[in-house]
């Protein structure tokens, strides 16, 4: 455990990829296989399940600490963070205390202490959880806090985990990226199957690493000749990989998901794949009139076996945009436009042998359309249309560009419309996380329903640091009332927000939800009352 909080403290105090990938390659040459399996799962992003409930920690630290309640609270206020708030009130800063806990790896941390608790009543929690603070140094008191909460975060990208482990078992990337994909356990197995000799392998069920896109800034013009780039809607899905291997499907979200279950139309439509087939595209709520918005898809997101009566309200597609593998043969080196080519020729065998009847009611796989143009003034003309047609704007792919892993920049493109924007007022705020814990950086604004204030929206980013001091400051002085983390504060500020979509909503007060806002300005400009009204946001609904 100490070896793994020092990594976890060099990460977290560096921005520097390079350190980053030293630290991590450092740590994998001297730590047990068990203990880099674990390591390997924390810095890919997974988490523990929370043991013990937030609000019963702060009750222990109160017992633990010998301090009031009132002094705890007005601490963690200050600080933000309660697994740092614990290890600053009751650990031992030297780890010298009587009775200290001896160095512990971290798979016996995980699987024996943390896991442990979970079956012990909560008396035995309580005091076994007491004497962990007492007894553990800062550092590893702060870990072990973060590790029981299931809140513990690491600041690595996958490509840089990935560099770190290919870098210490002198292995290609791309091999251990896909090797990262899909299900596994953190184990001492894993770990040495992690780091072995690559013979080519590929597991029936794993999918590859997803290619991504960056955000056009400049005018697609700059990009050269049109006839370059193939040109398609940018759609507003949940990204997915289908699979089809050894006789069998499986569905993969860019979450690392297995999402098979929750959308058997396309896997029912996958099993007539060619085996040995790997598709790339958005899963959508696509009926007979097109497209639904992704308010619909979210009623299958979150169901993992999904009924007959929402299969009928919402159905489901797969619009496949581009292929990886075909005949087990992985074809992500070879250039974009024979991959289309390629997977063209996949989907129109797979509508030959499907029966008439299933591919007219509603297939459950769809090839995306490709903007034939000869010049970049039809394009725009084209991407104007997105808001009718129901999408984000167009992707730009250039012909030769191979699928690479994760954000390569010049080989796929974003070109968004602009965004839908609104001006609202700050009406709640909370503290942020990690190195903004002791900040309120996490804010909810309204807009005008008659003479009430409804929320609309929840944003956290777009401010610049002097901006997020300056708020946060005016936040404490202007609370109005406090509910849990929450702090209601005087109507007074008005910020423009932005954001990427809008849909009715019957789970919100105001009737309505956005896809991503985000603070674009702090409108020092406008009053209150200058604030956009409901109706407003309800007008860019229509997009006529």
């Amino acid at each position: 455990m100490e070896a793994f909080e020092q990594l976890y403290v060099a990460l977290d105090n560096t921005t520097s990829t390079n350190r980053k990938v030293q630290a991590m390659s450092a740590y994998f040459a001297k730590a047990a296989s068990s203990d880099a399996a674990w390591a390997v799962y924390f810095l890919s992003g997974r988490r523990l399940k929370s043991v013990v409930p937030s609000s019963v920690l702060r009750l222990w630290l109160v017992e633990c600490s010998e301090l009031p309640t009132w002094l705890v609270e007005e601490t963690y206020e200050s600080v933000g963070d309660l697994a740092e708030t614990i290890a600053l009130l009751v650990s031992e800063p030297d780890g010298h205390r009587a009775g200290a806990i001896r160095e512990v790896s971290l798979t016996n941390w995980v699987n024996e202490r943390i896991e442990g608790l979970r079956n012990t009543d909560v008396y035995t929690q309580n005091q076994r959880v007491k004497h962990w603070w007492k007894s553990l140094p800062y550092g590893q008191c702060y870990v072990v806090n973060k590790l029981l909460t299931g809140g513990l975060r690491v600041g690595v990208s996958q490509a840089l985990l990935a560099r770190s482990i290919a870098q210490h078992a002198s292995l290609d990337r791309a091999v251990v990226l896909h090797r990262l994909m899909g299900d596994w356990s953190p184990n001492a197995d894993f770990w040495e199957q992690l780091i072995a000799k690559d013979e080519g392998e590929t597991l029936s069920s794993r999918p590859y690493p997803f290619c991504l896109a960056s955000p056009l800034t400049e005018p697609p013009e700059a990009l050269g000749d049109v006839n370059e780039w193939l040109a398609e809607w940018k759609w507003d899905g949940v990204r997915a990989q289908v699979i089809r291997r050894d006789g069998q499907t499986y569905i993969w979200s860019r979450g690392e998901e297995l999402i098979t279950e929750r959308f058997p139309e396309v896997a029912s439509a996958a099993s007539q794949l060619p085996d040995g087939t790997v598709l790339d595209g958005e899963i959508l709520a696509w009926d007979a009139n097109g497209v639904l918005p992704f308010s619909a898809l979210q009623r299958r997101i979150g169901r993992k076996k999904v009924g007959k009566k929402l299969l009928t309200e919402v159905p489901c597609c797969l619009l496949v945009y581009d292929q990886m593998e075909q005949g087990n043969t992985d074809i992500r080196q070879q250039p974009m436009n024979h991959r289309r080519a390629v997977l063209e020729s996949t989907l129109k065998r797979w509508a030959q042998e499907s029966s008439d009847s299933v591919a007219a009611a509603l297939p459950g796989l769809r090839i995306s359309v490709q903007h034939k143009v000869s010049s970049w003034d039809e394009l725009h003309a084209i991407r104007a249309e997105s808001r009718v047609e129901r999408v984000e704007g167009l992707m730009l792919k250039h012909y030769s560009a191979l699928y690479e892993t994760g954000r390569k920049r010049g080989l796929w493109w974003k070109w968004k419309v602009e965004p839908y924007t609104v001006d609202a007022v700050l009406l709640y705020a909370q503290a942020g996380h990690g190195r903004r814990s002791n900040l309120y950086t996490d804010y909810t604004f309204g807009v005008w329903n008659d003479d009430e204030l409804v929320p609309v929206a929840k944003a956290y980013s777009g401010l610049n640091n002097d901006e997020i001091n300056t708020l946060d400051k005016w936040i404490r002085k202007n609370t109005l009332e406090k509910f849990g983390p929450v702090r209601a504060v005087e109507k007074h500020h008005v910020f423009e927000l932005a954001f990427e979509g809008i849909n009715a909503s019957t789970r919100h007060k105001s009737g309505i939800a956005v896809r991503f806002p985000r603070i674009v300005r702090w409108r020092h400009d406008k009053s209150v009352r200058d604030a956009d009204s409901l109706d407003d946001v309800r007008k860019l609904m229509d997009p006529a």
